[in-house]
């Protein structure tokens, strides 16, 4: 808990098992967070019988594999089911740091603001990480771009540690947006949409063989998918097109 507000971190698990354990451990060693949710997209490995021996842990499973995005899906629907105020995504890979939790925590139940990234470019921690060059190039172009056509001043958009209100959530139009790795652009661009305003903090982040990575195919694929949903974004603000990704209900807010 955080001043009264239920804290739940979701974890978007896919064959995790060489490092779930370790990352629930620093969750929980953070003491604020209420209940951790992890959605297994049909792993191969032992992400589940792990996940099922977790305290205070609720564990989903999928029938079949859905996809990033879709996995992201189930995690803020049964976050919201079981009354989260804030919730907080964490890769269970143990690529960024719960040490986090608190702080990002704090920025929503203060009524700061509604969504908060943790961000691997803030600090220049990203290179230091063991973030593969071309990866880092490509971030900055499509961070810029995407500033352009959003008229955001985000630091990057590629992050997968975020933190989001109850409130913020139950907005947005998710269930609409891709099963794939650009649900997470997607999701920003509809929170700048609905005006809201996204906050940074800095993350350190570790890149090593367990992480969870793409390849280069999915990461061009994800790149075009970026700029994509930025032209979108871009047309529907200036009345060119209508996008169900951005409502015109939601027009009173920008």
């Amino acid at each position: 808990m955080f001043k009264g507000k239920k804290i739940i971190v979701v974890m978007p698990a896919y064959n995790a098992a060489q490092t779930l354990q370790k990352t629930y451990n620093e969750v929980m060693a953070q003491e604020i967070v209420d209940t951790v949710i992890v959605v297994d997209d049909m792993s191969h490995d032992e992400t589940v019988a792990i996940a099922r021996t977790l305290p205070n842990t609720i564990v989903h499973i999928h029938e079949k594999n859905l996809g990033y995005g879709g996995n992201q899906k189930s995690c803020y629907r049964i976050a919201l089911e079981q009354g989260g105020d804030i919730i907080i995504m964490v890769h269970p890979d143990y690529q960024y740091t719960p040490k986090l939790i608190p702080a990002m925590a704090s920025l929503i139940g203060n009524g700061l603001y509604h969504c908060v990234l943790g961000s691997r470019i803030l600090g220049g921690y990203a290179l230091k990480g063991g973030m593969p060059s071309w990866k880092y190039v490509a971030n900055r172009f499509l961070t810029f771009a995407e500033n352009i056509f959003l008229g955001a001043k985000l630091s990057e958009y590629h992050t997968g540690y975020r933190a989001f209100s109850r409130e913020l959530l139950e907005q947005l139009p998710v269930e609409l947006n891709s099963d794939d790795f650009v649900f997470d652009n997607q999701m920003l661009a509809q929170i700048v949409w609905f005006g809201y305003t996204i906050a940074e903090v800095s993350c350190p982040t570790k890149y090593f063989p367990e992480a969870s990575s793409i390849n280069l195919i999915r990461s061009i694929r994800y790149g075009f998918g970026c700029l994509s949903t930025a032209l979108c974004f871009r047309l529907a603000k200036t009345g060119i097109i209508h996008s169900e990704l951005f409502p015109d209900c939601a027009k009173k807010y920008l």
